[in-house]
């Protein structure tokens, strides 16, 4: 079995044990996307007491349903949220909570609250991160993690690794069930980053390997890829420039 049947296979894997548990969230079921779960709040508000959380003036968060607890406790904490919209299809949103209602901080971390709340803005517009939060089907203890297999985190990634807005050294954590967390090692292809931290809602892992891929990896994207997300066209233009 190649890399990606045995990614495929532990997504797979994963997904049914959450349904099957009955910890798996709306939307179901689970399988195709970050998967919902009980105990997500939990898992970030664990989160939100780390050194690493608490430090970061700017978050990048993925906009998917178990992370919404993520990015509302930096909305509440005063943290300027970077959200990419679903698919990257509108680049990026980044959400400072001083434009925002405090009433309406909960809207604000949801996917639509983001566009009314939030600024969509050009690439150059967005500020430098100081921690990275993946959303995650699965994770290992030596870092590897698995998406939903689009590759969108890994773009997202790879566009601020190449304008220098995060670095080798900005950390990456995740937030997943306990269930998540697989003893297999979980493949690694080039364009992968691990995570340093996984963060349950019963514990936190700290990882034992770091991969970084240093920018957006061109030659494995796909062109329906380079047509899809505006954003790689910007990338490509700036880098030009």
């Amino acid at each position: 079995m190649g890399s990606r049947g045995a990614k495929d296979s532990i997504r797979r894997e994963v997904w049914d044990r959450l349904l099957k548990s009955g910890v798996a969230r709306f939307p179901l079921p689970p399988h195709g996307r970050i998967p919902n779960f009980e105990g997500a709040e939990e898992a970030a508000a664990r989160l939100a007491l780390m050194r690493v959380f608490r430090d970061a003036e700017v978050v990048k968060v993925n906009p998917d349903s178990p992370q919404r607890h993520v990015r509302y406790t930096a909305l509440a904490m005063g943290k300027v949220v970077v959200m990419p919209t679903p698919r990257i299809r509108e680049g990026f949103i980044v959400i400072n909570p001083k434009a925002v209602p405090r009433g309406r901080l909960g809207e604000a971390s949801t996917i639509r609250g983001a566009f009314r709340w939030g600024r969509r803005v050009g690439l150059r517009e967005i500020p430098a991160i100081d921690l990275v939060v993946a959303g995650s089907v699965a994770v290992d203890r030596w870092g590897g993690r698995l998406g939903k297999g689009e590759g969108y985190s890994e773009i997202e990634y790879g566009i601020l690794r190449s304008l220098g807005l995060v670095s080798e050294e900005t950390p990456v954590v995740t937030t997943v069930h306990d269930l998540q967390v697989v003893n297999a090692r979980i493949p690694r292809d080039p364009w992968d980053f691990t995570v340093d931290l996984i963060v349950t809602p019963t514990r936190v892992i700290k990882t034992l390997e770091r991969q970084r891929p240093p920018g957006v990896m061109w030659g494995y994207l796909s062109s329906r890829k380079l047509e899809e997300i505006p954003a790689l066209k910007e990338l490509r233009r700036l880098l030009r420039s």
